[in-house]
């Protein structure tokens, strides 16, 4: 028998809970279980004013990015229309159903302020790896290292020939963000002083991004995200940014190396690198 239609009543009350709709395998029930974010708020204390309107909870914001870079969702915009949508996400985030998403621009304005200044992903990264230690997850034995390309947001029509183009005599007080902390960091190891060849082009509005061939493709402009893992589980113990030139990766490598030596006093008996790693000195 063909049962009533079904039309949409909107109820004067619901009994709704979200712990029971978020099945007990999902991910981010597993994902939950290891991230401790308890200390934030600490952490932060001393870039929040005293005064003013009340802000979005730094946990809050922490919990979301992990949603979007379990979920690959790039888009810190979609990344808010999902975490509206999704109950697991509204879960995972401590968000019941009546309450408001962050606008997106929360993001990079804390990410380019308070985030960076407190230097709080790495907290949080290193909060987290600690965390696998206790769990017995990390074993500090073996380590393998490996760098990841990330395109730049540059267009090679904003580039010239470096010759073409100092980035020494640029006016630092009108000069973009990007072109001033490259300024800042000309003698660092990872980005101006990793090496003396010359690219053939340099962008002008982020001049420490790279142009590369290195993914066999077209060139683009791009960094380079260095890991270091430790080979038991998976678990990336360390990471750092870097120019995409061999140099500078090597000497991100040696960086990661001495850090997670220095945070959880893990120094590896061997390390696993791919042979481009042997066009430079070696790194232990």
């Amino acid at each position: 028998m063909l049962g009533p239609k079904q039309d949409a009543q909107a109820a004067l009350f619901y009994e709704f809970s979200l712990e029971g709709h978020v099945p007990q395998d999902h991910l981010l029930r597993s994902i939950d279980q290891f991230v401790d974010l308890s200390s934030i708020r600490t952490h932060l204390a001393d870039f929040y004013s005293h005064t003013g309107r009340p802000s979005i909870d730094p946990e809050l914001m922490i919990r979301m990015l992990l949603v979007g870079y379990c979920s690959g969702i790039r888009s810190e915009r979609r990344l808010c229309e999902e975490v509206h949508l999704n109950l697991a996400y509204r879960w995972f985030c401590r968000l019941d159903l009546s309450d408001r998403i962050p606008d997106h621009s929360t993001f990079s304005k804390n990410r380019h302020g308070r985030f960076r200044e407190s230097d709080l992903l790495r907290h949080v990264l290193e909060t987290t790896v600690a965390r696998c230690m206790k769990e017995g997850l990390v074993g500090g034995q073996g380590f393998a290292v490996d760098a990841s390309l990330i395109s730049a947001d540059v267009q090679k029509q904003n580039s010239s020939n470096p010759e073409d183009w100092a980035t020494r005599v640029a006016d630092v007080d009108d000069a973009p963000r990007a072109v001033q902390e490259y300024l800042d960091t000309l003698d660092d190891e990872a980005f101006g002083a990793a090496t003396t060849t010359k690219p053939k082009f340099a962008a002008h509005t982020d001049p420490a991004s790279q142009w590369t061939a290195a993914r066999k493709g077209p060139a683009i402009f791009a960094y380079s995200t260095n890991y270091l893992i430790d080979t038991d589980h998976g678990i990336i113990v360390d990471v750092d940014a870097s120019r995409s030139n061999r140099t500078a990766e090597v000497g991100a490598m040696r960086k990661m190396i001495d850090r997670t030596e220095e945070r959880f006093g893990l120094k590896p008996d061997w390390i696993a690198v791919d042979t481009a790693y042997g066009s430079s000195d070696n790194p232990v």
